[in-house]
């Protein structure tokens, strides 16, 4: 099947036919996270939104011919605080080591939680060290950057349409999130390439001194290093529009020469909890871990799938606001929903078409949901509704039951179908009533060979 998609591009502000530049490896990268603490919701959307496209792009062009890049930030000043904080003991390199290890873990197991396939590659900051220094190099034998007090600094006015992606003109942008005004600089929105780093500091050895890079230069290395130069889609939260995507065009263009570093910019929207911006001072930040894991977000623990289509029943462009409230609806949304094994049966045409649409995952659950109720009424529809919630990633698991439950069950079952057969239909309600408080729903049809009656039974989510 033909499938046409279109996406929204930051860059033009426009939606349009997306069209790859080698079909035969369709390129993504996605702004990871920062491990020095616990992934926290907002973390938790690009996340999920970047994996229904990935989901996506498999699907139309095939499992080997995506690569997915989502980076990991394991050198930070951010880390680093942390790492002085946590383990004072320990050396500096060793510290900071143990910082990242354990949080990149919890993220790993976190967002796994939530339904996420692997990216085809995770690269390290840390490991891309080489890389930076190299395109650093490139931009200061290009009149683009500059050494000055110790730093290299990216020369902003070097670069003509410096602020395309923002639509910030270079003259009226002051110092924003992440941008330090400092006297050596030649101008206000010229940021760090390269800083010396102290003694109690990470550092690595390059043509400036013993320093560590910049946040901008780590993406535009690592992306280089496992995209090219130019690539199709780079993705990630509405925040990093600027300086951080904007920082990362510049550096990579004024590097390589070319016209784009990516030909597709997507961001998915902010992420509210309760109504409320989150904020540890408000006390509604709120982790992923947390709300897997603790009763901290309405007095439970949340499954990851409902975590997952909570996200999911909002457009990722849009602002969502991140309740107990939305995760119960979508909770009382997938327990009507048959619990299957996954399939090899194509997915709903519907479905297909309305991720396909710049990933309009609003209407492609709806379309699930009504599927879900087609399935329930008819079997032969269930392989399509697996494998439709597949490729949304909420495909709803058959409960694993102890073999000595099922046996007890069965003989329950049996002899309700005796009191049918003798027209005992009271006893019989009431079996199923106690059944179902138990969490054992019961299905009455008949045996398509013999017209018998019978009874099926499955434990609900």
């Amino acid at each position: 099947m033909s499938v046409t998609l279109k996406l929204y591009n930051t860059l033009n502000r426009e939606k349009t036919v997306f069209q790859p530049i080698d079909a035969d490896n369709v390129r993504v990268y996605v702004c990871g996270p920062t491990v020095y603490d616990f992934a926290h919701i907002g973390n938790a959307r690009p996340v999920i939104v970047f994996d229904v496209l990935f989901r996506l792009l498999r699907h139309v062009y095939g499992d080997a011919h995506v690569t997915y890049a989502r980076n990991i930030t394991d050198v930070d000043d951010k880390i680093n605080a942390r790492a002085l904080r946590d383990f004072p003991h320990l050396p500096l390199n060793d510290a900071i080591h143990a910082v990242t290890e354990k949080t990149a873990k919890q993220f790993h197991a976190d967002v796994a939680a939530l339904g996420c396939l692997e990216p085809t590659v995770e690269p390290r900051a840390t490991d891309n060290i080489e890389q930076m220094i190299a395109i650093i190099e490139k931009l200061i034998g290009n009149g683009h950057a500059y050494v000055a007090e110790g730093e290299v600094l990216f020369d902003t006015k070097s670069m003509t349409d410096y602020g395309q992606l923002s639509k910030r003109p270079l003259d009226e942008q002051q110092a924003g999130v992440r941008i330090a005004v400092d006297a050596h600089k030649k101008n206000p929105g010229d940021f760090v390439l390269w800083k010396l780093s102290s003694h109690n500091e990470p550092g690595w050895e390059s043509p400036w001194g013993r320093g560590r890079p910049g946040w901008h230069i780590e993406c535009s290395a690592m992306s280089g290093r496992y995209l090219g130069e130019v690539f199709d889609i780079h993705g990630g939260g509405l925040d990093l529009i600027f300086p951080h995507h904007e920082n990362e065009i510049a550096q990579s263009r004024c590097a390589h020469g070319t016209e784009v570093m990516a030909n597709v910019w997507m961001h998915n929207g902010f992420v509210q909890v309760e109504g409320r911006k989150m904020s540890k001072s408000d006390g509604n930040f709120v982790t992923i871990n947390q709300l897997l894991a603790t009763e901290d977000f309405g007095g439970r623990r949340w499954p990851g799938e409902i975590l997952r289509l909570a996200m999911l029943m909002t457009h990722y462009r849009e602002p969502i606001d991140f309740s107990i409230k939305r995760l119960e609806e979508a909770e009382r949304l997938i327990a009507k929903w048959p619990a299957v094994d996954a399939s090899e049966a194509a997915p709903c045409s519907i479905v297909i078409d309305a991720l396909a649409d710049d990933l309009n995952t609003v209407a492609a659950v709806q379309r699930l949901h009504a599927l879900a109720q087609e399935a329930n009424a008819d079997a032969m529809l269930m392989p399509m509704f697996a494998a439709s919630a597949a490729l949304l990633g909420v495909l709803p698991k058959k409960t694993e039951v102890d073999e000595a439950l099922a046996s007890a069950v069965d003989a329950v079952v049996s002899m309700r179908l005796e009191m049918l057969k003798a027209k005992n239909f009271g006893e019989a309600d009431k079996i199923r009533d106690e059944l179902s408080a138990k969490g054992i729903q019961l299905k009455d049809g008949k045996d398509a060979a013999t017209g018998e009656r019978v009874t099926t039974w499955e434990v609900k989510r």
